[in-house]
């Protein structure tokens, strides 16, 4: 699988100065291409050799089987002939000339899977601008130790050797284009380095202050690592430590980016009953490291359904919270993103927030504050007849086009934002002033919507745009089977603004919408062909609850299911013989693409080229959550490392093409959270459904009871038998809380990773929620542990606990 991905997200943009980046002048730090450095030149003469590749046959590998950071490392394979040479120049991307002469040393990482004598490491020059003579080249052995095997190892080159030494003449080192690489000890033997992160860097005042906050979590496969960010003049980053033999030994694990302050960690096989202890440092421009931090010990387990789903909500839940924009709280556009933020994906984020209060990853107060400011921020920016556009600056609230005339209201948008914040008033029931304001701010933005504008002079359907500028020139009128359901059912309910309910009929459900297609056997009971790219069963549902309502046309939630088996059956199938397909492999919908940047991938053949988008089965989970649920296993399991990070899975791969996204989208990344919790607890379709607007609305549109006993034998509940444990970790000293509910008695007990039972409480059996606090026994060491608790009739719930010392 092609390493195109991010393996520390940038979670953080935009709020650590960036001056002291700008002193360091970068030659090489990943590649823009597929296996070579396009800005790197290697020539050869005389009989010696150099691995050379690219279209034009004369530039230098690269490779991501080893790197130090990034996606990939130069990799140098030579053998050097007495009467030889060769040259490899590595230049900065965009070839510029580059202003060295006030900086202090080169500095590079280097690694070999072998022992390298220093004696064997290749001579290192300067080239200038043109009209400018290449500078004196001098033995890396002079700055360099021998190279110790499969270690990544700093090499620094004082700048003050090429500066003042009285032979070089002519050069300008404020004009640098090249630092090259050349041949050295002609030993007529093969050899092979890799090189990495090739920069010229300031002069260190010493190191940056030692990383505080670091804490971590143990999965089945990884560690997930967050600290405190720092901002120092010095700081090119962190390094990452892993011990295995309790602290004796330290050894190097991962560079990360000074603007994160989190990461994934792959140990890469089952971790069960393995421990291991992980420390941070700080690191300078010139590679000078602070103290270490306190360290930490992971375990990983062989985690079960339920502790899946709580790894892959958690870090989701991360990109619409620790993401979000600094100023208003609402949703990036995607992980590149600076400034733009999406209106529907801010309503997905909403819901999200609710899910990390509920899940006990935030404090209601932190949620509630969060949807002051976002609400605060949604009052003063830019709508048009209500609806906001599609994408907002994030800071100033304007509206930034999303296409050439799309630059005003975006009424599918505007009804995800409403879906949103409609769960959000449901959800902060209090009587406190501040849960009031919110209440009463989420009632003043859902009436001042005015649905009936964009009839377009009352006509017998809704549109989907109006600009200011444009009119009503986007011409898209709304009508189903799509994703804008959710919007004619607002509109309908509307208490200020409202459309007729003969809308739905007119508009969303004529002309030619119910099909009786039946592929590989599921009625889909309405167009298009197939069923369309999944997102069409996601957006409109994550807060309207399809399960025992029919509108005379279909059961949604039926019709989803099937939807979702449909797309399933067709990678079973597999007619474009794409690889990776297969029973446990498989989701089309919208998301990028390694071939046209973003594409509505569907179970057609001209809308299938091989894409698998984790959103599509995820957040399928209560349609289909055996299926679901084997797929999130198997993306985790088979594709680890290329497709999960800080933020949960990233949003597309490609096998066929060796291809994972580096990207993650809001909204792909929230339905895949809300409609797990839909399915573990059903929150956010209480929530929404609670509003007294809707329940009169569906009723005029024609929605009556559907009961079928086969959507909850498909589709469980899982939570109704399932428990909360917080707080994880837990001081030794603190008490451990537990709630949910269990007709019969409950067995809960604590385990060492070896399985031996270290805590046990029984407790009695509850028809109802109900929360226990225990007292943990001071005498457990700091660790890792497995909680389990047995309910009658039930699966065992299970939960790795964390416990630590007190400092």
């Amino acid at each position: 699988m092609n390493r195109n991905v991010l393996y520390v997200t940038l979670v953080l943009i935009g709020l650590f100065p960036l001056e002291s980046l700008a002193q360091v002048v970068t030659f090489f730090d990943e590649s823009s291409d597929e296996g070579y450095y396009d800005t790197g030149l290697a020539f050869i003469s005389g009989g010696s050799s150099f691995s050379r590749t690219g279209p034009s046959g004369d530039k230098i590998p690269v490779t991501s089987d080893q790197r130090y950071r990034g996606e990939d490392a130069l990799s140098f394979t030579w053998t050097s002939q007495p009467s030889g040479n060769w040259d490899a120049l590595v230049i900065a991307p965009g070839f510029p000339f580059q202003d060295i002469s006030g900086l202090d040393s080169i500095s590079f990482w280097v690694y070999s899977d072998t022992l390298l004598i220093a004696d064997l490491l290749p001579k290192i020059s300067l080239e200038g601008a043109p009209g400018t003579t290449k500078s004196l080249a001098y033995p890396l052995s002079s700055f360099s130790d021998d190279i110790a095997a499969q270690t990544w190892t700093r090499i620094t080159v004082s700048l003050a050797t090429f500066f003042s030494d009285p032979n070089q003449t002519g050069i300008q080192f404020s004009q640098i284009k090249a630092i090259i690489f050349s041949q050295d000890s002609a030993d007529q033997q093969s050899h092979t380095l890799l090189i990495d992160e090739v920069k010229c860097v300031p002069a260190s005042s010493g190191p940056p202050p030692t990383p505080s906050g670091f804490s971590g979590k143990g999965f089945e496969r990884h560690g997930f690592f967050r600290w405190l960010p720092l901002s120092h003049s010095s700081l090119d980053g962190y390094h990452l430590y892993q011990s295995d033999d309790q602290g004796q030994t330290w050894n190097f694990a991962r560079f990360i980016s000074s603007s994160d302050s989190m990461m994934v960690y792959f140990w890469g096989h089952p971790g069960a009953g393995i421990q291991r202890e992980y420390r941070l440092t700080s690191v300078s421009f010139s590679g000078s490291e602070s103290m270490p931090s306190s360290s930490i010990t992971l375990s990983g387990a062989i985690m079960n359904d339920s502790l899946f789903l709580d790894m892959v909500q958690e870090a989701t839940f991360r990109y619409f919270w620790d993401f979000a924009h600094p100023v208003s709280g609402l949703a990036r556009e995607r992980n590149s993103s600076l400034n733009t933020v999406t209106s529907g994906g801010s309503g997905f984020g909403i819901m999200a927030i609710l899910v990390g209060i509920e899940r006990n990853w935030i404090s209601r107060l932190d949620g509630l504050n969060r949807l002051l400011t976002v609400t605060a921020f949604l009052d003063t920016a830019d709508r048009f007849h209500g609806a906001w556009p599609h994408w907002m600056n994030g800071s100033t609230g304007k509206v930034i086009p999303f296409s050439a005339k799309d630059d005003g209201g975006d009424l599918v948008e505007t009804a995800f934002l409403i879906q949103g914040l409609l769960a959000a008033r449901s959800y902060f029931n209090d009587s406190t002033p501040s849960e009031q304001l919110l209440r009463s701010r989420i009632t003043s933005l859902w009436e001042s919507v005015e649905w009936d504008w964009y009839r377009r002079n009352n006509q017998s359907v809704l549109y989907w745009h109006w600009s200011p500028n444009f009119g009503w020139d986007m011409d898209f009128e709304l009508r189903g089977f799509n994703e804008v359901h959710i919007t004619y059912i607002l509109a309908i309910a509307s208490p200020s603004h409202p459309v007729p309910a003969s809308l739905y009929h007119s508009g969303w459900a004529a002309p030619d919408y119910t099909s009786g297609q039946t592929p590989y056997g599921y009625p889909l009971f309405t167009t298009p062909s197939n069923g369309g790219p999944l997102f069409f069963s996601h957006y409109s549902y994550l807060g309207f609850d399809p399960r025992y309502l029919s509108d005379g046309y279909a059961n949604y939630f039926i019709r989803n299911a099937h939807h979702t088996l449909v797309n399933r059956e067709w990678c079973i199938q597999n007619p474009g013989q794409f690889s990776g397909y297969g029973p446990d492999c498989w989701g089309l919908t919208a998301s990028d693409d390694p071939l046209v940047g973003y594409l509505a991938h569907e179970a057609t053949a001209s809308r299938d080229n091989g894409t698998i988008t984790p959103t599509a089965a995820l957040s399928s989970m209560p349609y289909t959550p055996v299926e679901s649920m084997a797929a999130l296993q198997h993306f985790y399991r088979v594709y680890g490392e290329d497709l999960w990070g800080t933020l949960g899975f990233r949003d597309a791969f490609n096998p066929s093409q060796d291809w994972v996204a580096n990207s993650y989208l809001a909204i792909d990344q929230g339905p895949i959270i809300v409609m797990i919790e839909n399915y573990r607890s059903g929150l956010l379709w209480d929530l929404f459904m609670a509003n007294p607007e809707i329940a009169p609305a569906l009723s005029t549109i024609g929605f009556a009871p559907d009961s079928s006993s086969w959507i909850t034998k498909r589709s469980p509940m899982l939570e109704k038998t399932q428990w909360k444990v917080w707080p994880n970790p837990i001081d030794s000293d603190d008490h451990l809380y537990v709630e949910g509910v269990c007709p019969a008695a409950a067995s809960l007990r604590i385990l060492t990773s070896d399985g031996k039972t270290v805590f046990e409480r029984r407790l009695p059996a509850h028809h109802e929620w109900k929360r226990w606090k225990l007292s943990i026994p001071p005498t457990l060491a700091t660790g890792s542990y497995l909680l389990t608790i047995e309910c009658e009739g039930s699966q065992p719930y299970q939960q790795v606990l964390l416990l630590r010392g007190l400092p």
